[in-house]
């Protein structure tokens, strides 16, 4: 048996999140009543004119390759959504869509990094972040922040993180798993100290863009900083503001030869995204966003009840979310003992003992956290909220 693998492998580690979400799979289908809240990922079905569009698409025929890079349609309705809803003036030839957003990153990084190059990272992160610039021989440089800056970094934080080494920097805003947004001071601060660094690129991951309810409305580094334009990648897609997670679409927008190098790396990996998905992912864009709004309003209402329910446990500190649809508590006052002694343990006894899933903030790079997701039912929410705060009193009662 050949038991040698690539090294690359070695340096990356599976996503907790879909680990956490198949352990609690597993233990529903073993009978245990499990509520899930690892996932980010909307209850909502895709709205029906979307499927309806690919529906349509299947009957017309459109079963074929696709240019690499997406169809016209599409990428013309992307350039009319940053038109419109960004300000942003993007040609087909600066657009590539892919087989969703975490796809559309991957082809940043193997782009743009070489052996040693440093990519700057804001901690509490998305989990994949770092990963995907090991895989890709990057070396990532985390910014430590907490909630007393509301984990958003800070201009004089950055400026010290630079070196002649960095190659790229990433900004989330509404952020997985803070469901912190930048404000557009704070915004138009950071694009003044990338100004002076114009070797460096940045990328700006929108994915929660229309899920936002504070500092509105919705606001990124380059329509900020509008002289960031040629130094920013924006990365986006259709999963979470149109409940699109299976249908694998998003896409970036940027300087076309760093567009056309992406293009290139992925005609060698995927070719094409999916024709019928593209169809559908088009129909989602210039379409009615009546939708969007009424999401965003529920996960806004579900905000409100978890932050308030998680905001009354003792030893628990919360701070109330810009958008997304996550929660990201503190829970470093309850541990350090025997048998919780790190938010991996808690995470473990909330799912045995609570049967509530949640993700361990140290996938984050902030241990002493959890990520709660509230993109599921107020129903089960409630039970969760009940069955957590039980579960931590007995937790204190043994003490």
């Amino acid at each position: 048996m050949i038991k040698t693998l690539a090294d690359r492998v070695q340096r990356i580690k599976p996503s907790p999140t879909l680990a956490v979400s198949a352990r609690a799979e597993e233990l529903q289908k073993s009978g245990k009543n499990i509520i899930n809240l690892s996932v980010g990922e909307p209850d909502f079905d895709t709205p029906q004119h979307i499927k309806d569009a690919a529906i349509q698409a299947i009957q017309n025929g459109q079963t074929k390759y696709t240019a690499v890079d997406g169809t016209q349609g599409l990428k013309q309705a992307i350039c009319n959504k940053f038109k419109h809803e960004n300000h942003l003036n993007y040609q087909l030839n600066q657009i590539l869509v892919s087989c969703g957003a975490k796809h559309s990153l991957f082809n940043i990084f193997a782009t743009m990094i070489n052996p040693g190059d440093e990519v700057i990272i804001p901690a509490p992160y998305w989990v994949s972040y770092p990963d995907m610039v090991l895989l890709t021989d990057g070396k990532p440089i985390f910014i430590t922040t907490d909630h007393t800056q509301q984990f958003k970094i800070t201009p004089a934080q950055l400026e010290a993180a630079i070196t002649p080494r960095t190659r790229l920097v990433i900004l989330n805003s509404p952020s997985n798993p803070t469901g912190m947004a930048y404000t557009k001071a704070e915004l138009c601060a950071l694009g003044a100290v990338l100004l002076k660094y114009p070797d460096v690129l940045v990328v700006s991951d929108d994915i929660y863009e229309h899920i936002l309810w504070n500092h509105t409305p919705f606001t990124n580094i380059v329509m900020a900083c509008p002289a960031l334009y040629n130094q920013v990648i924006v990365v986006n897609g259709v999963s979470k503001a149109y409940a699109m997670t299976g249908w694998r679409i998003g896409y970036a927008a940027g300087p076309a030869h760093i567009i056309a190098a992406m293009k290139k790396v992925q005609s060698q990996v995927t070719s094409n995204p999916t024709s019928i998905a593209q169809a559908a992912a088009q129909a989602g864009l210039s379409g009615d966003t009546t939708t969007i709004q009424s999401m965003c309003q529920s996960f806004k209402e579900r905000h409100d009840f978890v932050y308030a329910a998680l905001s009354t446990m003792p030893g628990v500190s919360c701070l109330a979310g810009d958008g997304a649809f996550y929660c990201f508590p503190d829970f470093s006052a309850l541990l350090g003992r025997k048998t919780l002694a790190n938010d991996i343990d808690l995470a473990e006894y909330l799912l045995d003992k609570a049967g509530v899933a949640v993700i361990p903030g140290s996938a984050f790079g902030a241990p002493g956290y959890l990520r709660i997701s509230y993109a599921t039912s107020i129903e089960k929410l409630q039970q969760a909220m009940d069955n957590m705060r039980a579960a931590l009193d007995d937790s204190r009662n043994q003490y």
